[in-house]
């Protein structure tokens, strides 16, 4: 169980961080929307996945 969470927490660190670097690369470049959907919230939905993260390892944390 708690290879899992580590697992989760390392996977969902990473997608966060690299779909918010993806979203501020198109942003920069003077789009506002990247496959139909909004630049912003495609951003949004990078810092929940790091948000995410940050509870699995307090959680990860709790229990070792």
């Amino acid at each position: 169980m708690f290879k899992l969470v580590d697992y989760l927490e390392k996977v969902s660190a990473v997608l966060g961080a690299f779909t918010c670097v993806v979203s501020g690369v198109f942003r920069l470049s003077g789009s506002y929307y990247l496959a139909g959907v909004q630049v912003m919230s495609i951003f949004t939905a990078g810092m929940a996945l790091m948000v995410f993260a940050c509870l699995l390892k307090l959680h990860h944390n709790d229990f070792k």
